[in-house]
């Protein structure tokens, strides 16, 4: 499961609204690529297949593909507006190491 911290549904919330689009959910995702191997990937979808795994969380649907879960299991969504920059915040408890700037991981 990923836990949607207060901050991040706030902002999803927003974003969505933003967009005028009702029945969207947060699609996260884990694809090669990045400074430390993996690449965090997070889109706002309608669009649930088979394999997907759903649920939901402080009142999110997340929606995650069955491969990135096994690396998203236990991570937590945040929305950060702080001096590193502005945007959603992976805090993965799988994750060995992580870049700098915080969008890319490795076991």
């Amino acid at each position: 499961m990923i836990t949607v911290t207060d901050n991040a549904k706030k902002q999803a919330l927003r974003l969505m609204e933003d967009e005028g689009k009702d029945g969207l959910f947060i699609r996260v995702g884990v694809q090669g690529g990045g400074c430390s191997g993996l690449m965090y990937q997070l889109t706002f979808d309608n669009d649930e297949r088979e394999e997907d795994k759903s649920f939901e969380n402080n009142g999110i649907r997340v929606v995650v593909d069955r491969k990135s879960y096994l690396y998203l299991v236990g991570t937590t969504l945040d929305f950060s507006g702080g001096l590193n920059g502005k945007g959603f915040v992976f805090q993965n408890p799988n994750a060995g190491r992580t870049c700098g700037c915080g969008e890319s991981f490795s076991l």
